[in-house]
């Protein structure tokens, strides 16, 4: 299966601006209820990402105010990514290669398309398995 086949149906690419502040970037998180979300600057264009992470160990650790920082001042720059044509094999090397979460996904003009977290791949590893497991129990018991 490759990263097309998985995000391709999602109708909504979660993002934030670089001058929304952490503590509103923390309520976006909550709200639509994931670990990590892409930070876009002024013209769309993806600059980076921030996650329940950086929030917890830049800001909460430190005793800062996440409502007078802003998402440009935590987000991670560094970015990991793939393309809607990677295997789901690629992106788990990958994300163990570089010890995260979440893969950037990108589309042939290289424009933020999502974000794949390892909790996205393994929901397909796991049907895989049920579905070979059913398999293998209905030629163990065969109905009658």
């Amino acid at each position: 299966m490759k990263v097309g086949d998985l995000i391709g149906s999602r109708k909504e690419v979660y993002s934030i601006s670089e001058e929304t502040s952490v503590h509103q970037a923390a309520q976006y998180l909550r709200e639509k209820q994931v670990r990590t979300v892409g930070v876009v600057d002024a013209s769309g264009k993806l600059a980076g990402v921030i996650s329940q992470s950086d929030i917890s160990d830049k800001v909460a650790a430190e005793n800062k105010c996440p409502a007078w920082m802003k998402a440009s001042d935590i987000m991670t720059r560094e970015l990991v990514t793939v393309t809607t044509e990677k295997t789901l094999e690629e992106c788990l090397r990958l994300m163990e290669q570089n010890s995260i979460f979440h893969l950037i996904v990108l589309n042939e003009r290289e424009q933020f398309r999502g974000m794949l977290s390892i909790s996205d791949i393994l929901r397909v590893i796991a049907s895989d398995e049920k579905a070979r497991a059913d398999l293998l129990e209905s030629f163990i018991f065969p109905s009658r």
